[in-house]
């Protein structure tokens, strides 16, 4: 009697190992097949945004030494973290530089722009009594300063010459 209750459980057992093994394999089956189409590679890029509209500063730059200004639509200095701003091109004793205004909408997006402008240049140094860096941008000396939403600086003279043509131009910014 024993080989027949051995017999019969030994097929209880593999029809439920059988019953569960195929209840297992359709739900990993039927999980599997509840995933979205693969999708497909688009044809068409992305549209390009165009920059943001530039407010046009140019009546905030000094008069004195103004040769010319514009508005530049994005990456002013032909830096590329930098967005468009206005631009001035300065004469003066001799030396030919730039003056720039940037608008920056806050504060605080006015001192990132700060950060990233720093981060571009070279042997930066910081100058706490206008809240800004000097540095080089390759051979070209940088002073720029942030305030209020605005970030704006001298570029092409030394530090000692673009402080108090920067101060001037602080000065203006509103």
């Amino acid at each position: 009697m024993r080989g027949a209750t051995g017999a019969a459980l030994s097929a209880a057992l593999s029809a439920a190992l059988s019953a569960a093994l195929s209840a297992a394999l359709s739900a990993a089956l039927l999980l599997a097949g509840c995933g979205s189409a693969p999708e497909t590679a688009s044809k068409t890029p992305p549209p390009v945004t165009a920059p943001a509209p530039v407010v046009d500063h140019t009546a905030a730059l000094p008069p004195a030494g103004l040769v010319s200004s514009k508005v530049v639509p994005d990456h002013i200095l032909d830096l590329p973290k930098m967005p468009g701003g206005s631009l001035g091109e300065y004469e003066a004793k001799g030396q030919k530089f730039q003056m720039f205004v940037i608008d920056a909408d806050t504060n605080q997006k006015a001192a990132f722009l700060l950060v990233d402008i720093k981060s571009g240049l070279k042997d930066t140094e910081y100058l706490a009594h206008m809240g800004g860096y000097f540095g080089l941008d390759g051979a070209r000396p940088v002073y720029a300063f942030a305030k209020l939403h605005y970030l704006a600086g001298v570029v092409g003279l030394p530090k000692d010459a673009a402080d108090p043509i920067a101060r001037v131009l602080a000065s203006r910014l509103k």
